[in-house]
């Protein structure tokens, strides 16, 4: 055949196989409902305070609220979706910021007729997008009753290939990341569909120790910090409910955070520019610095106010610290500083209670610091960002329900004689 023919005949094939990538019904097989549980432990690394859980042949994945997908790095010999497999269009759905869109694959090089679906796995953390194969591998957690782990489980998944080079500033030994976002190709949906279980999962972060994620539904049990210690359940009843939201060409989380109350004193802050999200990106709560100045103040000013606290020098990343001598407490939930309120639609708060979600100890306990932190600025500055970033800090031992069917997030903070690193992660028999 003339090459100028050849040339034709692939690219018409190629391009056949792109058109038809929204049409095909293929995807992983829905179990039946009625499915367990899984539950896998939550660590957060000391280095770069992310979480990351044992999900990739027991080797870490970065758990990342805004990831519409999972990735890690591939074996040479992994197989390859094609283009007009189903997920691969869901794959597509987000796009990384830093990558123009390029199309949903490339053509096969054993069979010109077909072609192989690829991925643009971002990592967030280095602020780099990859291209990589889209996959089918196997991840494995623990079936559960809310309890124990009751016996391990393997279930597959579709993700993204990325090569060693893109595990940059990810915690020693991860291979990846396990998107937790409202996607069809996140890993929430894909337990969802594999497990027949309900579209829920649980995060309890921990600040030390083993946290635990639970995906499929509840109940929740957590051993106390008494001695001897007992076994008490999380009343999922109770939590505080509020509406999920989202925003064109974002994965993320929103939450309708109204307003930001320093001590009862409600602030006047632009958030409904940019709004308020969850992230597990950011380890503290990060602000947009229109946000962010007036929040220290008012904190700054309550505080002294009451207890003529001492400052002292900064101590990176934050800007607003105190003599420990000065503040007053410490007690069991923190230290007794003002209380920070997300003020929500419906008269519904989220209060960080007293220093255990507002303070951050620093120089050996000698200085305490207001755990929150000025964002910064993207390539193009501030537009797009959101206003308020709630980092990992400020929801740690907080159980976080997110019913993905519903569209609500639950939280409550968990009472002081327990924590999210006391799941008893030993196996029932």
């Amino acid at each position: 055949m003339p090459r100028s023919k050849a040339t034709a005949t692939l690219l018409l094939a190629v391009s056949l196989c792109l058109a038809a990538c929204c049409l095909s019904p293929c995807t992983l097989a829905a179990a039946p409902k009625g499915g367990k549980p899984l539950v896998t432990a939550i660590t957060k690394d000391p280095a770069t305070l992310l979480y990351t859980s044992p999900l990739k042949d027991s080797r870490p994945l970065v758990l990342d609220l805004s990831g519409p997908l999972i990735w890690s790095t591939c074996d040479r010999s992994h197989p390859t979706l094609q283009c007009h497999h189903h997920d691969c269009a869901h794959a597509h759905s987000y796009h990384p910021p830093d990558c123009s869109h390029t199309g949903y694959g490339k053509p096969d090089e054993e069979d010109r007729f077909r072609c192989k679906c690829t991925a643009h796995p971002y990592n967030p953390f280095a602020g780099k997008s990859a291209t990589g194969d889209l996959t089918r591998t196997a991840l494995s957690a623990n079936a559960t009753d809310g309890k124990n782990p009751l016996h391990p489980v393997s279930f597959p998944v579709v993700a993204s290939c990325a090569p060693p080079s893109h595990l940059a500033k990810l915690p020693a030994g991860a291979v990846g990341v396990a998107g937790l976002a409202s996607s069809r190709v996140a890993l929430p949906a894909q337990v969802t569909r594999t497990q027949g279980v309900a579209s829920k999962f649980m995060l309890c972060l921990p600040r030390t120790g083993a946290g635990v994620a639970i995906f499929g539904g509840g109940p929740l049990f957590l051993m106390t910090s008494t001695s001897p210690p007992a076994e008490v359940g999380v009343d999922l009843t109770t939590l505080t409910r509020t509406p999920l939201l989202s925003k064109r060409g974002s994965s993320s989380y929103y939450l309708p955070v109204k307003a930001i109350a320093v001590d009862k004193a409600q602030l006047q802050l632009p958030l409904a520019t940019g709004g308020v999200v969850l992230s597990t990106r950011a380890p503290y709560t990060a602000l947009r610095p229109d946000v962010y100045r007036p929040l220290v103040d008012a904190f700054d000013k309550a505080l002294t106010a009451k207890w003529n606290s001492k400052k002292v020098k900064a101590v990176a990343p934050f800007e607003l610290c105190y003599d420990s001598k000065t503040l007053p407490g410490p007690t069991r939930i923190g230290w007794l500083v003002p209380d920070i309120d997300l003020m929500l639609e419906g008269g519904k708060n989220w209060t960080f209670i007293a220093g255990s979600n507002t303070m951050v100890d620093v120089n050996n306990f000698t200085a305490a610091c207001f755990g929150f932190v000025k964002m910064k600025p993207e390539k193009s500055g501030y537009g797009g960002a959101p206003a308020v970033e709630i980092g990992g800090f400020q929801m740690e031992n907080h159980v976080l329900q997110f019913d993905l069917e519903k569209q609500q997030l639950g939280f409550a903070k968990l009472q002081i004689f327990t924590a999210c690193s006391n799941f008893n992660f030993t196996l029932s028999h």
